[in-house]
């Protein structure tokens, strides 16, 4: 059978699999069954213990774990409420000031979490109705909320980075940092996005008088600033100390877990049930995240043993194709994927694939797999089946697709403008990471 039959039937098959609802793993363990009866034999069945050792021993994945233990810590200890309430009092008064909180709350939570998901259905249980009973137009407050919950994945800590650098072997801490800037970047492109709509369109707001007279919205900017210190010094535990060379990711996670820890005393929210919960959901998402990367190592050793990726890469030389050609086919394919599928799956299939192609056109890894990071944000709150989508929807089940839908574009294009600026002036990425101690 020819490599490129081998790999389009392999892919067909792992596609079809996941289309049709087969759990990641078991996708990836069947078609890893079958790969290697027909290319080696059962002698071949060894290399599953050495795929999951390999898996297992990865030191940057203990990241994983510890980066949802602390985001479910800081979630169930009382810092969101803290925070929003003091975002809201810093905000100051602005026409549409609502959307700038949400946007600003976005990314900031996206610096403590890390779940685009999870945040859509925060901000649509509690920020949409505040901002609906005050008048904000509906599309635009949906908007806001799924265009601030895609910075979430981008802006470190992110698990989908740590899972990025670790299938693509590059640096997990400056994979971490890449995403800082472009997120910056993002925020700002919402935030004049908003401000500029709200200018030639006064009535997508309410006029300010009447905001002005929540209680949420007078008190000290001081005391405001003051309590959000606690929330700060969480992040520079986690990214500062990367940043400074001082501990590497796993140990900032795990500096940041003890740090949530004394944040939930602190506000009176620690007790047995809470750390239950979090440690729960933490180990349950980090055992099946280790339990797909295992098949999916095993996916990629079988796709190097039957020489497709090195066909491939020969394939791709002869096309002679430019560098911003393949650029924009090779952020292309996952965007239209990231529609329909898992981020985590994709990525699964596709990094082993795209790892010869950057070496090809020497395209910077960091600066390349922070593209794709980012092409899965905006995937998943891309009509029609945008899972980020219905994770708000799922929250607010009044809003009908239609308005979802219509309310999500103008974000798209927003993120897809700022990708466009990234991949014209790469050091938007680059520059943190060069500038790590030791990276």
């Amino acid at each position: 059978m020819t490599w490129w039959l081998i790999l389009s039937s392999g892919m067909v098959f792992l596609l079809t699999m996941l289309f049709i609802g087969v759990p990641i793993f078991v996708a990836f363990l069947i078609l890893n069954v079958f790969g290697v009866l027909y290319l080696i034999g059962p002698a071949g069945f060894g290399m599953f213990a050495n795929s999951i050792y390999a898996t297992a021993t990865t030191s940057e994945l203990a990241a994983v774990p510890l980066f949802i233990l602390m985001g479910e810590l800081l979630f169930r200890s009382g810092a969101m409420e803290v925070l929003l309430n003091s975002l809201d009092r810093l905000v100051g008064q602005i026409r549409g000031r609502q959307y700038i909180l949400c946007v600003v709350l976005s990314a900031v939570v996206g610096a403590l979490s890390g779940a685009a998901m999870a945040v859509a259905g925060l901000l649509g249980r509690s920020l949409y109705p505040t901002m609906r009973k005050r008048g904000y137009d509906m599309h635009l407050s949906t908007g806001t909320i799924l265009g601030g919950a895609s910075l979430d994945p981008i802006i470190p800590p992110s698990v989908l980075a740590i899972i990025i650098a670790s299938l693509a072997k590059v640096s997990t801490g400056q994979m971490l940092i890449a995403g800082f800037l472009p997120g910056l970047l993002l925020t700002i492109l919402f935030l004049i996005y908003v401000l500029v709509r709200v200018r030639l369109n006064p009535a997508l707001a309410p006029d300010i008088s009447s905001e002005l007279l929540d209680p949420a919205t007078r008190g000290s900017v001081l005391m405001a600033l003051l309590r959000m210190v606690p929330v700060g010094l969480i992040f520079f535990l986690v990214i500062g100390l990367i940043i400074l060379g001082v501990a590497t990711p796993t140990e900032a996670a795990a500096t940041g877990v003890f740090g949530a820890v004394l944040l939930s005393w602190y506000y009176g929210g620690l007790n047995r049930r809470m750390i239950t919960e979090s440690i729960y959901s933490g180990v349950t998402v980090a055992g099946l995240l280790l339990a797909v990367m295992a098949c999916a190592t095993m996916f990629s050793q079988l796709l190097t043993f039957s020489g497709a990726i090195r066909e491939l890469g020969q394939f791709i030389i002869h096309l002679e194709l430019s560098g911003p050609l393949m650029l924009f086919i090779m952020l292309m394919v996952p965007f239209l994927l990231f529609m329909f599928l898992d981020q985590v799956s994709v990525l699964m299939v596709l990094i082993p694939i795209y790892q010869p192609i950057l070496g090809i056109y020497g395209f910077d890894p960091i600066w390349f797999w922070t593209l794709i990071l980012i092409t899965a944000t905006v995937g998943g709150i891309t009509p029609p089946f945008g899972y980020t989508l219905y994770a708000f929807k799922s929250a607010v089940p009044d809003i009908s697709a239609k308005d979802l839908f219509r309310s999500s574009w103008p974000f798209v294009w927003l993120i897809m403008f700022g990708m466009l600026i990234m991949a014209i002036f790469p050091s938007i990425i680059t520059f943190l990471p060069k500038l790590m101690i030791n990276p």
